[in-house]
């Protein structure tokens, strides 16, 4: 069975600085071997890590929104430079936008089960995709959208 995982994009204050980041993390990743690749990074290894590459994404949290998910691609364990054991989450870098919902802060990452992850905008999604972050989330405060 599938699960997904919910992270929170730490630092991003829209859907812009994710992209920006990601693109700075590729290229990192491409002088340092060669490849294009993406990558995030966790302390700890998911112990369901079978079923999150069994068609899994990251659900990004923006600015307490679940805004924006990526496919899972592989789950390797690493060795930092500083020799901490960690775990590396290759991930497709197409950033899919979600139907925005409200997600209170948490430490690290959380399992989402899919009847609970958001629907792709376009897929029963609210239209609110292509309006400001602030604009969108005033609207949806208001129950306009």
């Amino acid at each position: 069975m599938t699960v997904h995982l919910l992270r929170l994009a730490v630092g991003a204050e829209s859907l812009d600085d994710v992209r920006r980041f990601q693109a700075a993390r590729i290229a990192s990743l491409r002088q340092q071997t060669g490849e294009d690749l993406l990558q995030t990074y966790t302390r700890n290894v998911p112990r369901r890590a079978e079923e999150l590459i069994d068609g899994g994404s990251i659900y990004w949290v923006i600015k307490s929104l679940i805004r924006v998910r990526q496919r899972v691609l592989g789950v390797d364990r690493i060795t930092d430079k500083e020799g901490r054991d960690r775990c590396a989450l290759a991930l497709d870098p197409n950033l899919v936008l979600v139907e925005p919902r409200p997600q209170k802060a948490f430490q690290g990452w959380r399992y989402l089960r899919p009847e609970d992850a958001p629907p792709d905008v376009g897929r029963g999604g609210d239209s609110s995709a292509d309006l400001p972050d602030d604009l969108a989330a005033e609207l949806r405060d208001l129950g306009l959208i």
